[in-house]
């Protein structure tokens, strides 16, 4: 794509074979979305940010025209945008609750949003005091911020990745992203849509979770996570941990079936995982 050479590119969403949403994420102008409907042939550029302060994360879909992107903070408000036409992006931002100091996404690998359904999404957020969960049961009409367990309370700590199965049970992981320790309290669970969160077991890699997936099709509860100490996964959403032996440098996770999942890391690297 002329003019994207030096971008940073973090999330992609496949809403179809042939139509897919590309996001760059940076400070500034760098922050961007892209749009293909010919199976990646050719790109047009749908979003620009020209907040200088804003930098924007992740987003996700819940079908090939309606989405959100979520930034970080910018004077306690978050620059989130929304599509309704798969054309175009409106703020929406006013909608959100007000952020803290600091607060902000992950855009490590692309899963600090997940939308279900038709109407629900939530965003996993740190960088402040607490580490929150923001939900929307209405397409993100409007929005409600709930406290999780995780750990938190630094700049560089609280939920990096979120997913959910069905409207009420979801999975929230993270960590400190300072640290190259055993974790603790990285890994929480939901069962009543995002409201409350209850710690699971943390996984056996050092250091944060960068990103996790459902794998659809091998039992509702299956979980893989990642990040660049390690990889696991889960049958029971967090309960207990297997390790993925010899796998590490692996940023985000991603399952279109019990056959088909992909992690992607350092160097280009991609790995396909199969259960």
């Amino acid at each position: 794509m002329p003019g994207a050479e030096t971008l940073e590119f973090r999330d992609v969403e496949g809403v179809s074979e042939r139509v897919a949403y590309l996001m760059a994420a940076g400070p500034g102008e760098d922050s961007r979305i892209y749009k293909t409907t010919d199976g990646g042939a050719h790109w047009s550029l749908q979003f620009q940010n020209h907040n200088p302060s804003a930098f924007y994360d992740c987003f996700a879909f819940w079908d090939q025209k309606r989405g959100i992107t979520f930034s970080d903070a910018v004077d306690g408000v978050f620059p989130a945008i929304r599509t309704t036409n798969g054309s175009t992006w409106q703020l929406i931002g006013s909608r959100l609750p007000a952020a803290q100091d600091g607060e902000a996404a992950f855009a490590a690998s692309g899963t600090c949003v997940a939308a279900q359904g038709g109407k629900r999404a939530w965003i996993a957020t740190g960088g402040a005091a607490r580490a929150r969960v923001l939900a929307t049961t209405d397409g993100g009409n409007s929005w409600t911020a709930y406290n999780t367990p995780i750990t938190q309370g630094t700049p560089i700590s609280g939920g990096i990745s979120i997913a959910f199965r069905d409207p009420h049970h979801g999975i929230l992981a993270g960590g400190d992203l300072g640290s190259s320790s055993p974790p603790t309290d990285n890994v929480a669970v939901s069962r009543d849509g995002g409201a409350t969160w209850t710690l699971a077991s943390p996984t056996p890699f050092a250091s944060a979770v960068y990103g996790l997936a459902y794998v659809p099709g091998y039992g509702q509860r299956t979980v893989v996570a990642t990040g660049p100490a390690g990889a696991a996964w889960s049958s029971n959403e967090g309960d207990s941990w297997t390790s993925l032996p010899g796998v590490s440098g692996f940023w985000a996770v991603a399952f279109a079936g019990r056959s088909a999942g992909w992690l992607v890391g350092v160097n280009g690297t991609i790995l396909k995982v199969s259960f």
